[in-house]
């Protein structure tokens, strides 16, 4: 699905709602804004963000940041009011992660037939 990037006059108005950016930084502001739109639009997951965007790692963590100090949600309300986007906040963190279990811990059927060991050397006794 092709989106639509906001403009650096768009951007100039939900400048004042972000952290200052420190160190050296890669990543303009501007690029983690329309990689998060393209997530909320595309409902990806972060690992599938297009190369053009940066690391999506890169994105992910600042959008952490983002989040922990209220500025996520202040950029999404802005976002919405200007009509860019109708997506909020909370569905930027969905992503799955699977995690391999042994199939006894999945509620398969236990094997049947084998003795266990302690069994078997009461025998040969």
């Amino acid at each position: 699905m092709i989106m639509n990037e906001i403009t650096e006059e768009q951007y100039a108005k939900l400048h004042p709602f972000l952290p200052v950016q420190r160190g050296n930084v890669r990543v303009s502001n501007i690029t983690v804004i329309n990689a998060l739109l393209y997530i909320a639009e595309n409902r990806c997951s972060w690992r599938a963000l297009p190369k053009h965007f940066g690391n999506w790692y890169t994105i992910h963590a600042r959008m952490r940041r983002w989040a922990h100090s209220g500025a996520l949600h202040q950029v999404f309300v802005a976002l919405r009011e200007m009509n860019l986007t109708d997506a909020g906040v909370e569905c930027l963190n969905i992503d799955m992660a699977s995690v391999k279990t042994h199939p006894d811990g999945a509620g398969a059927q236990k094997k049947t037939g084998r003795e266990s060991s302690a069994n078997k050397t009461r025998r040969s006794n």
